[in-house]
C-alpha cells in the first residue's frame, strides 16, 4: 500500500503543469538565497556582539555600557614636524645624579583617581615634600587610555582626566628634583588588546579574547606585538624626563579560562629581558609590577614592585626574594605609615605623606 501511495504521489506531481513546476523551484532557490543571507547577517551580529560579552563567575551576560569606553578618549594624532616638545631638566643644587648607582627608594606614588578627586589636594602635598624625594605617578591606566599627551600612533587620551593639570604637576615634579616615576598598566591594557587582538590571551573557545572581571584584556608577554607596544611607551616617558617607568600588571592573570601554552614564569622573564634591552640605560630605571617574589629580575637597572603586601607579611615576602641587592630592587608599594616598611624600599600612598614626613622631623 506505501509503494501504491508513492507511485500516485509522483503521478499527482508529474500532473502538474511545468510552468507551475518551474515556479515552485524558482521560489525554491529564492527562499534558500533568503535562507543564506539570513545566516550571514545573524553572524555578523554574532561577532559585533562579542566586544559586549563579559565572561563572569556567574556566567556570561551582555553589558553594552562598555561601548561607553570606546569613545571615552581622543586617539592621538601624529605630531607635524615642526612641533616643538618641551623636556624639562633641573641642573640646580638640588639636582639629582641619576647616573650614579640605584639607592634604596623611600618616597610616595599618586594615583590617577587621587588626581581626579582634588588635584589641589595632590599639588600641596606635592609642595611640601623635600627635593629629592622619589615620586611616582599614574601615566597610563588598565582600559588603555594615557593621563598625558602621549604622540604614539593609535594611543587613546583620557577625557576623564584633566590633562593641563597633569602637565602642571609633572612640571612641578621637576622644578622640586623629584626622583620622578611614571607608572603604567603594561599588559593589563583594554584598548590595544581590542585594536591588535592577535597580542592577546584568547578565551578557551577562541571566540575571542579573554576578559578580567574589570571587563579588562590581558597581552600575551610572547607577542611581538606586546614587546613593541610597551617598549614605545617606556621609551616616550623617558624623553619625557622620568629616571624610572614601573610597569604595572607585569603577570599572567590568575584564571584558567584562557590560552596559555608554556611555562608562564620563564615568558615574563624572556619579556623583561626584551624590554630592557630595547629601553635601558646607564642613567635609567626599568621596574615591574609583578605578583610573585621569586620573580626573576633581568640584567642591569631594574627593579621589583611588590603591591598589596600587609605589614605583617612583609618580612616573610621579602625572605622569599632571590634577587641580588634586595634593599635597593625589590620595592614595596603601601596605602599606611606603618613603620614596619621603614626597612625596606617602599612606596607609599601620598595621602599619608603629611604623617611619615612629620615622623622623620621628630
Amino acid at each position: 500500500m506505501a509503494v501504491r501511495a508513492g507511485e500516485a504521489g509522483r503521478r499527482h506531481f508529474m500532473n502538474i503543469p511545468y510552468r507551475y513546476q518551474r515556479f515552485l523551484r524558482h521560489l525554491g532557490i529564492i527562499g534558500l538565497i533568503f535562507l543564506l543571507l539570513f545566516l550571514i547577517a545573524w553572524i555578523c551580529w554574532v561577532v559585533w556582539l562579542q566586544r559586549y560579552v563579559v565572561y563572569t563567575s556567574d556566567g556570561v551576560k551582555l553589558d553594552f555600557s562598555q561601548s561607553s569606553y570606546d569613545i571615552s578618549g581622543v586617539e592621538a594624532k601624529a605630531p607635524s614636524d615642526n612641533v616643538q616638545i618641551s623636556i624639562f631638566y633641573n641642573e640646580g643644587a638640588d639636582a639629582i645624579d641619576t647616573a650614579k648607582e640605584m639607592t634604596q627608594l623611600a618616597g610616595y606614588y599618586i594615583t590617577n583617581d587621587m588626581c581626579k578627586e582634588d588635584m589641589d589636594n595632590v599639588m600641596l602635598q606635592v609642595e611640601r615634600l623635600p627635593s629629592k624625594t622619589p615620586v611616582m605617578v599614574d601615566m597610563k591606566g588598565p582600559f588603555g587610555s594615557f593621563f598625558y599627551n602621549s604622540k604614539l600612533s593609535g594611543a587613546v587620551i583620557s577625557q576623564s582626566t584633566d590633562i593641563p593639570a597633569m602637565e602642571k604637576l609633572v612640571e612641578r615634579m621637576n622644578t622640586k628634583g623629584f626622583y620622578k616615576i611614571a607608572r603604567i598598566s603594561s599588559l593589563r591594557d583594554r584598548t590595544f588588546g581590542e585594536a591588535n587582538v592577535s597580542s592577546g590571551l584568547y578565551m578557551l573557545s577562541r571566540a575571542g579574547l579573554w576578559m578580567d572581571s574589570g571587563g579588562m584584556y590581558w597581552l600575551d608577554p610572547t607577542n611581538a606585538s606586546t614587546i613593541t607596544w610597551i617598549s614605545s611607551v617606556v621609551l616616550e616617558l623617558k624623553e619625557m624626563g622620568f629616571d624610572e617607568v614601573l610597569l604595572d600588571d607585569f603577570q599572567f592573570p590568575n584564571s584558567d579560562a584562557y590560552i596559555f601554552s608554556g611555562d608562564k614564569a620563564a615568558a615574563l622573564q624572556t619579556a623583561a629581558t626584551k624590554i630592557m634591552e630595547a629601553c635601558s640605560s646607564s642613567k635609567f630605571v626599568v621596574s615591574f609590577g609583578v605578583d610573585d617574589p621569586t620573580f626573576a629580575l633581568p640584567d642591569g637597572r631594574c627593579r621589583m614592585y611588590l603591591s598589596d603586601v600587609d605589614a605583617g607579611s612583609v618580612a616573610a615576602t621579602y625572605a622569599k626574594v632571590t634577587v641580588s641587592d634586595p634593599e635597593i630592587r625589590v620595592v614595596f608599594l603601601c596605602e599606611s605609615g606603618d613603620t614596619r616598611y621603614d626597612k625596606y624600599s617602599v612606596l607609599r600612598s601620598l595621602n599619608v605623606a603629611e604623617e611619615v614626613e612629620n615622623r622623620k622631623a621628630e
